[in-house]
C-alpha cells in the first residue's frame, strides 16, 4: 500500500485537485489573461495582444478555447461544494473536455506558425512544449483520474435522504402536537368524576361513623 497518496486527501477525506491541473487550465485560458491584462494598458491596449496574437483570428480562437477552461474551472469549484448535484455526471468527463481543448490549442499554435511563415519564436516553442508536457500529464496521471471520479453517486444520493429525514421529523413533530391538546382535555374531562368519587366515599365513611 502506498501510503503517499494520504496527501491527496483534504480534511474531508476528498481528492484535492491537482496544482498541475490548475496550471494547465491557466494555460489553455491565457488568451483572458492577455484580454484582462490588456484593459490595464490605457494608453496602448491593442499593441499587447498583438505582441501575442499578431492576426486577430488567432486571438478571437484563444478567447473561444478559453472559455472552455474557464467552464472546467467551475466545474472544479461545483466538485469541492458537492453542488448543484446535477453537475456530477457532466464532471466525470471533464478529462475528456480537456484533451478537446488542447487539440483545438495545438490547431490554434499550427494557425499561428502558418501566419507568421513557420518562423521560430520562442512563444511558440514554449507554447508546443507546455502542449507536449499537458497531453503526457493527462495521459498519465492517476491522481487526475482517481479525482474525475470521487465525486460518487452515492453523496448525491444522501444529499436527497436528508431532507426527507427532516421532513419526517418535523411530521413527528406535528404529529405530537396534535395528540397532546387531546391527551389534555381527556385528563381534564376525567378530573371531576375522580373528585367526585372521592367525595362519595368520604360521606359513606362518616355515615358509617
Amino acid at each position: 500500500m502506498n501510503f503517499s497518496n494520504i496527501t491527496w486527501l483534504d480534511e474531508k477525506g476528498q481528492i484535492k485537485p491537482p496544482i498541475f491541473l490548475y496550471l494547465i487550465l491557466v494555460f489553455l485560458a491565457r488568451g483572458w489573461c492577455v484580454f484582462i491584462a490588456s484593459l490595464t494598458q490605457f494608453s496602448d491596449q491593442a499593441g499587447l495582444v498583438k505582441l501575442f496574437y499578431p492576426e486577430k483570428s488567432d486571438f478571437i480562437l484563444a478567447l473561444i478555447s478559453g472559455i472552455g477552461a474557464v467552464m472546467i474551472y467551475g466545474l472544479v469549484i461545483s466538485e469541492r461544494k458537492r453542488s448543484p448535484i446535477w453537475i456530477q455526471p457532466v464532471f466525470r468527463h471533464f478529462i475528456s473536455m480537456m484533451w478537446l481543448l488542447l487539440v483545438l490549442d495545438a490547431i490554434i499554435l499550427g494557425q499561428r506558425l502558418v501566419h507568421d511563415y513557420f518562423i521560430f519564436k520562442i512563444s511558440y516553442a514554449l507554447d508546443g512544449l507546455i502542449l507536449f508536457w499537458s497531453a503526457l500529464y493527462l495521459a498519465n496521471s492517476k491522481r487526475l483520474k482517481y479525482y474525475a471520479k470521487d465525486w460518487h453517486k452515492e453523496e448525491v444520493l444522501e444529499t436527497h435522504s436528508v431532507p426527507d429525514e427532516v421532513s419526517v421529523d418535523h411530521g413527528t413533530d406535528q404529529s405530537l402536537a396534535s395528540i397532546s391538546p387531546k391527551i389534555s382535555k381527556r385528563t381534564a374531562a376525567n378530573a371531576p368524576s375522580e373528585l367526585e368519587q372521592l367525595q362519595a366515599h368520604d360521606k359513606d365513611n362518616k355515615k358509617r361513623q
